[in-house]
């Protein structure tokens, strides 16, 4: 019963912390297979369990005990039977002791379709403080074995056995076990090295004060530098504890990012579900030079398992993506989280401006106001820099330059916030030189159109430009990251500055930003004004008021809402995600807000903008990074201007023909 994601890359794991009787191999037996129903009803496709959950890990003496060594094993076939008698897609990883060789080693198995397909033995035996796994187990470096005789078969033993679905070879499993991800060298770096995106952990770490959050930074830490998912399944609270306490933290991380974990101190069983986005993992390693450039320390075993379906998932199970997706992606949904990331974002730009400032020993800079929301975050930021160099506001030169349509409040707005702010304000209406320059071009100007509209960018660029040279300035750019992915910016106009400090800030974090600030950077009456900025709808203000001196024009209503923009641009640019998959995800993030049609409708907008307007980006001015989604053609966006849409439009036009 798999994942009806997988089609999209994803891949449906679970880690549970089943209930368990320490030494009692047919209760724990039970109540493994009871849980790998359980995650199998939700449409797993892999279950992860804790280390020697078959037994209980603290058994001390009694493992070894050979009756309680050998029914772990008839466990293991038992479970194995179980799992392809009961039909399950998902594949089993638990957790026993075996005997060879006269030696006991500390494994995992793995289980698909009825057959146990690898066996990997611990590596690192904990010997420290509360540990002594040395006294029963010895390690995996003290075998040479490569297969062991269970049942009838012989199974692939070791530590280098990587466990790849046939039908989906990126899902790549590693397994490694409890003090192994603890090492200064864990196992699964080599396994990530050698192709695994999928790493997991049977783990039975106990509680002390202070390991809960250092548990979860090991494991978000280890899935970033590995580039993978990390599936770590804890041991519950049901084992001993003559001396420690276990919880049953079981956690799945992403590439840094936790996706789920299970509620701590419960004897009942608890399962954590998350769908993994493998494609994305395979994508950022594509990306990642770095990991390219690492070598294995040594080749692994790559082991062949089914990955198809006995049946399809119902219910929940069938639509629902247990995966955590947000449709601001720039922008924390969590106050304190958001707040922290518009303060670091701030400073990123305060400080390059700040930078450019020395270097090129300017003490002034002129900006286009306009009342609208990229230029008073531009402004802002200005106004930061200058208080961060000791330098008078004053030298902050703000122009407002009203034309056709120019409304009241935005014209208010601006010029407010410039006085309050303590800068030098200029006011040039740009009315008459327009006119003028229809008058040389033969333009007739009751026609509205892209002429009409660009000589008004123009001349007001040609204003700031000319107005830098008198005061000896830099010409600080506005636009944000979202008008260039669409190419909503005026060539060699409000497209072209000195220095750029919005340039990689999207439009649904410049709103939040201006709101911080706001709150936490500005008082008074400059922040009742930011706060007027941030309840204006977004207009280019190029075309003559309604009656009433109201916008006629408002730009999300033209190339659709920045919302969804910022959200394509986001999975595009960051993930390389296909037309198809972005639906997918969009379709997910925005359910019930807008329909299918309406995805399409302005995902194609996107993806033809974007491509067609290339052109725009490739001479972009400086500016500085401030997040991982950037278009400056110097660093992280070397497009070609005549590249050609047709594939991906193709896949958009098969995508409306199958809503039709």
């Amino acid at each position: 019963m798999s994942s009806p994601a997988k089609q999209f890359g994803f891949v449906r794991v679970a880690v549970s912390s089943p209930e368990l009787r320490v030494a009692d191999v047919a209760f724990n037996t039970e109540r493994i297979l009871e849980a790998a129903e359980r995650a199998e009803n939700l449409g797993t496709d892999l279950v992860v369990f804790p280390e020697l959950c078959i037994t209980g890990y603290s058994c001390g003496d009694l493992l070894y005990q050979k009756l309680l060594v050998d029914e772990a094993a008839k466990a293991l076939i038992r479970i194995a039977e179980a799992s392809y008698a009961k039909r399950m897609d998902a594949a089993l990883v638990v957790g026993l002791p075996m005997s060879l060789d006269g030696k006991h080693f500390n494994c995992a198995a793995f289980i698909s379709r009825g057959e146990i397909k690898g066996i990997v033995p611990k590596t690192f035996l904990p010997g420290t403080g509360e540990f002594y796994e040395e006294r029963w187990f010895s390690s995996a470096r003290d075998t040479a074995r490569t297969s062991v005789l269970l049942g009838w078969r012989d199974i692939p033993f070791g530590t280098d056995l990587l466990f790849r679905p046939e039908i989906m070879p990126d899902c790549t499993i590693g397994i490694e076990i409890c003090e192994d991800v603890w090492a200064a060298a864990p196992p699964s770096v080599n396994q990530a090295l050698n192709g695994a995106t999928v790493l997991v952990n049977l783990s039975a770490s106990n509680e002390v004060l202070g390991k809960y959050e250092y548990r979860k930074m090991l494991v978000q830490s280890h899935s970033a530098r590995c580039l993978a998912a990390y599936c770590y399944a804890a041991a519950g609270a049901g084992e001993s504890s003559t001396d420690l306490v276990f919880s049953g933290h079981s956690l799945i991380a992403e590439n840094g990012a936790l996706l789920a974990e299970t509620e701590r101190f419960r004897f009942d069983t608890q399962i954590a579900v998350a769908d993994v986005d493998v494609q994305r993992l395979t994508a950022e390693r594509l990306k990642n030079n770095t990991f390219g450039a690492s070598r294995a320390n040594h080749q692994a075993r790559y082991i062949n398992f089914e990955f198809e379906d006995f049946s399809r998932p119902e219910g929940e199970a069938a639509t629902k993506l247990y995966h955590p997706l947000s449709p601001t992606p720039f922008v924390p949904l969590a106050t304190s989280l958001r707040e922290a990331h518009c303060h670091e974002v701030f400073s990123i730009q305060t400080t390059g401006l700040a930078k450019r400032l020395k270097h090129t020993n300017t003490k002034t800079v002129v900006i286009g106001v306009s009342g609208g929301l990229d230029s008073t975050l531009a402004l802002l930021v200005c106004a930061k820099a200058f208080d961060m160099l000791g330098l008078s506001r004053s030298g902050i030169v703000s122009i407002t330059m009203p034309g056709f349509g120019t409304t009241e409040r935005t014209r208010g707005n601006a010029e407010h916030l410039a006085e309050f702010l303590g800068t030098t304000l200029r006011i040039i209406p740009i009315q008459e030189s327009v006119r003028q320059h229809f008058r040389d071009i033969g333009h007739d100007e009751a026609l509205h159109d892209i002429t009409y509209e660009n000589a008004q960018a123009r001349e007001r660029t040609q204003i700031l430009m000319d107005v830098a040279n008198q005061v000896g300035g830099l010409v600080i750019g506005t636009g944000d990251l979202s008008e260039l992915a669409l190419g909503w910016c005026t060539y060699n106009a409000d497209q072209m500055s000195m220095y750029g400090v919005n340039a990689s800030i999207p439009k649904t974090l410049v709103r939040f930003i201006v709101e911080w600030c706001a709150e936490h950077e500005f008082s008074g009456k400059t922040a009742d004004v930011l706060h007027d900025i941030c309840a204006t709808p977004v207009s280019p203000e190029l075309l003559p008021l309604q009656d009433g001196g109201t916008q006629a024009q408002e730009t999300e209503k033209t190339i659709g809402p920045y919302e969804l923009h910022d959200f394509f641009l986001y999975h595009f640019v960051r993930f390389q995600a296909t037309p198809r998959k972005i639906m997918f995800l969009a379709a997910h993030a925005f359910g019930g807000k807008y329909d299918r049609e309406t995805l399409h409708k302005w995902l194609t907008t996107f993806f033809r903008r974007f491509f067609t307007q290339q052109f725009k980006r490739s001479p972009m001015p400086d500016g500085p990074k401030v997040g991982t989604v950037a278009l400056s053609p110097r660093g992280d966006w070397r497009m070609p201007s005549d590249a050609s849409a047709a594939l991906w439009m193709r896949e958009l036009e098969d995508i409306g023909q199958e809503m039709a």
